[in-house]
């Protein structure tokens, strides 16, 4: 086998240990999203799994004696001759080398946009509970108790009727 498909082999097998698909899989929320990640679980395990098993094993040796005794041996010589000429070109890889900075640049993207989503979706959290809060409270509170979460709103309507502004 080439060192090329064995490399990428090997860093498919990596890959697949790397995945927290336990982890992303909490993160779905509907019946549908589950269906789609499982499917794609699947569809990672198989390529997965043919990458192990094809591609990390080395052709099995030519037995030519045994094709000489059953054909003769000027064919079988003629074909371990042709062979034996067949070179096969190494693969170079000049894409990776490209797109790796723009790629690593990118994770760094990804993990400043996740901190950012994380701590606004905090704050919608907080914000949530307390209009929840708010809402269970709204029939039985008093002016003076809601004036006491937003000091911002009595001082505003006491400037209002200080200066006879009474919304008209």
């Amino acid at each position: 086998m080439s060192g090329t498909a064995k490399k990428v082999a090997d860093v498919a097998f990596k890959a697949g240990k790397n995945i927290d698909w336990e982890g992303m899989a909490k993160l779905l929320v509907s019946d549908e999203a589950r269906r789609e990640f499982a499917t794609l679980r699947r569809a990672f395990d198989d390529v997965n799994n043919q990458l192990e098993t094809k591609f990390s094993q080395e052709p099995e040796p030519i037995d030519w004696e045994y094709y000489r005794k059953g054909i003769g041996s000027r064919l079988v010589d003629m074909y371990k001759q042709a062979y034996d000429e067949i070179k096969i070109p190494q693969y170079v890889d000049t894409v990776t080398p490209q797109y790796k900075p723009k790629f690593e640049a990118l994770l760094v993207e990804l993990k400043d946009a996740e901190e950012k989503s994380l701590k606004e979706s905090e704050r919608l959290e907080k914000e949530i509970a307390e209009v929840q809060d708010l809402k269970k409270k709204l029939s039985t509170m008093t002016a003076d108790e809601y004036f006491e979460k937003h000091p911002e709103l009595k001082k505003k309507f006491d400037d209002e009727i200080r200066n006879d502004q009474w919304g008209y």
